[in-house]
């Protein structure tokens, strides 16, 4: 005798139709708790800067266009744009010198950006600044012998000069760095495709390597821009006129320490915007042909 069992039943899956799903989209309480919170304390801020008599905002409309305000404007501008293209220029050299097969250039180029980033950018300034002091006057002949041409270093590096030069050669060490990063993020096997189809060197390198590179380049570079122009402000120990230094010469005289520092604070709000927005559309130009 065998017992035998049914086959299991099967029943037919009953799909439903898509008009008739219910959509229930997810639930966030927190986010617009959060959303809530960051709009009172924005509204008690703005309602603190309307409202307290502490932030003189006639003091501060009265100086904000003045023409002692614009000039040092005018000079923060010169000195980051010198700045910029002179530690650019430079960084690039060295970070090419950083990829080169030559061991020599590769310790040279390390050995700079090693001295320059580990010692503070106010002493560097200081040192330009003195080298007079040093150095008083410095000669052009044979090594540890005869001068044949000498020049008196008093009149050579000027304030200015010396900022620029401080400036430039701090940002470059820097720069180097961000334009090796740059290039290291490009895949070697375009430039190996291209080699063998016997493009030259430096047209692999314009229009292969870095129009990819500086799509890792321009993030990095623009936040060193911004900071160098940010940074300008410590020249201030050079007796510079620059925004902040002459903020500091105009409260020093009238005692307004609070509405003249937000005439400086404005500034550079405004002026940090308006390079970020210089950063967006140069970044959206690199950026054709690998985002939507």
């Amino acid at each position: 005798m065998s017992l035998t069992s049914d086959p299991p039943v099967t029943r037919p899956v009953t799909r439903a139709e898509p008009e008739t799903l219910v959509v229930v989209p997810v639930r966030h309480p927190w986010r617009w708790v959060a959303v809530v919170v960051t709009a009172v304390l924005l509204a008690q801020f703005v309602h603190g800067l309307a409202t307290n008599p502490g932030w003189e905002w006639d003091v501060f409309a009265a100086f904000f266009t003045t023409e002692t305000i614009l000039h040092a404007v005018l000079i923060t501008l010169q000195l980051t744009l010198y700045g910029t293209v002179l530690g650019f220029a430079l960084g690039v050299v060295l970070a090419f010198m950083r990829l080169s097969a030559s061991p020599f250039l590769r310790t040279v180029a390390f050995g700079y950006i090693w001295a320059f980033r580990s010692i503070p950018l106010i002493v560097q300034l200081l040192f330009w600044f003195n080298l007079a002091y040093l150095y008083k006057e410095i000669s052009i002949g044979i090594p540890f012998g005869p001068g044949f041409f000498a020049f008196d270093t008093m009149g050579l590096v000027g304030e200015m000069s010396a900022a620029v030069l401080g400036l430039a050669l701090h940002q470059a060490a820097y720069a180097a760095e961000i334009v090796r990063g740059g290039v290291l993020s490009v895949d070697e096997g375009q430039l190996e495709a291209a080699s063998s189809l016997g493009i030259p060197k430096i047209r692999r390198l314009r229009r292969i390597v870095l129009p990819q590179a500086m799509r890792s380049i321009l993030p990095n570079a623009a936040n060193e821009i911004i900071s160098l122009f940010k940074g300008t402000s410590i020249v201030s120990v050079m007796a510079i006129g620059e925004l902040f230094y002459q903020v500091q010469v105009i409260y020093g005289r009238n005692g307004r320490v609070v509405p003249l520092l937000m005439v400086a604070t404005a500034w550079y709000v405004l002026l940090t915007t308006a390079l970020s927005v210089v950063q967006h559309y140069v970044e959206r130009h690199y950026a054709k042909g690998s985002t939507r």
